[in-house]
């Protein structure tokens, strides 16, 4: 019997397995507008098995997109793009999902499909980027500092998405707190040097997070909510696991059901050295200290090895994301792989 393969429900939502499709941003939108490629690329993995289809980070303002080309659900346009999209995934069986995000100093960069890097200016598309303070990422433009209006309207923005979203039929929507992104800014003492009450001590810098974990839960009281954090900066003097701990004890009393744990993404220096499950006990930690549902993600590309992550309770579900791009049916494969009884779609079924 395999652990990978067993649903597993929150807030009435079953996903009929454990083996799910992280978020990869696809730089391919208009506006902020999906397109027929997001629709090919996200029905792809449910007609592939996944339990799980977590569309790319979805910027909740235009300003928070990483890029010009990045999608977003800030207007009713986009809503009405990812119903069909939606409805795609769900109907081939799996829970679709969304991430929210903003990308606060890493916002209004050149998309790397045009092998290009750096902010792009605001006389070529670009805008000014906001953050937790005027501190740039190195390489990138200097970001203007949010004041109070600035950090309401982040509050809002994420709630007003969070409504978008479920009204596109999205069933799980994860915030995005990882990567170096706006949230992560406001988390790491590294990016955060405010001296009001989002900064300064843990208690000001995770503030930002709980409101909007709080905001989302309130705009979305059915719908499951994740938040996905970087487990460490890997940085000296930057946010560590047991600030995730202890900030994943926060979001979840602020409504979030599932902790997605990843790393860095932060600062340009940090030391990661990835390999296959590389992330897995930073997920591992905060489960065991918790006892909350978590994900884990990290080259989890081999079907025994997400099967041992989640058979070992190290994880209560397995996240990937460039194995589902080399193979759109991981999950097919992997249940063939681990003897595990999930029926092919019906037009794929002179294959198995």
């Amino acid at each position: 019997m395999s652990t990978l393969f067993t649903p597993l429900t929150i807030r009435g939502i079953e996903m009929r397995n454990r083996l799910w499709v992280s978020p990869m941003c696809q730089y391919s939108a208009v506006d902020g507008i999906p397109n027929d490629w997001h629709h090919v690329h996200l029905a792809q993995f449910a007609a592939g098995g996944a339990g799980l289809v977590i569309a790319e980070a979805t910027a909740v303002s235009p300003e928070g997109r990483i890029s010009p080309d990045d999608v977003g659900l800030w207007n009713d346009a986009q809503v009405d793009a990812w119903t069909p999209i939606v409805s795609a995934v769900r109907a081939r069986g799996a829970v679709a999902g969304v991430q929210l995000g903003h990308a606060g100093r890493k916002a209004s960069t050149t998309s790397p499909l045009t092998g290009g890097r750096g902010s792009v200016a605001p006389e070529v598309g670009g805008w000014t980027t906001v953050a937790p303070s005027a501190l740039a990422y190195p390489g990138f433009a200097e970001p203007r500092e949010l004041d109070a209006a600035g950090i309401e309207k982040v509050v809002t923005d994420f709630a007003d998405a969070a409504r978008r979203a479920v009204a596109a039929g999205f069933q799980v929507l994860e915030v995005h707190a990882a990567h170096g992104y706006l949230l992560h800014q406001f988390l790491s003492p590294l990016s955060n040097h405010r001296d009001d009450e989002y900064g300064g001590s843990f208690d000001g810098r995770v503030r930002l997070l709980e409101r909007v974990t709080a905001a989302v839960r309130a705009a979305a009281p059915e719908t499951a909510v994740f938040v996905r954090f970087s487990g460490t900066d890997a940085a000296e003097g930057g946010w560590d696991i047991d600030d995730t701990v202890r900030a994943a004890e926060r979001v979840a009393a602020a409504g979030a059901d599932l902790i997605d744990v990843s790393s860095g993404g932060l600062v340009p220096h940090q030391s990661i050295h990835p390999g296959p499950g590389y992330q897995v006990p930073l997920a591992e930690t905060v489960r065991r200290a918790t006892g909350l549902l978590v994900g884990a993600v990290g080259m989890i590309d081999d079907a025994r090895l997400a099967e041992s992550v989640v058979a070992e309770g190290r994880a209560d579900a397995v996240l990937s994301a460039r194995e589902w791009l080399r193979d759109p049916h991981y999950a097919l494969r992997a249940a063939a792989e681990l003897g595990a009884d999930v029926p092919a779609p019906p037009q794929y079924l002179r294959a198995y």
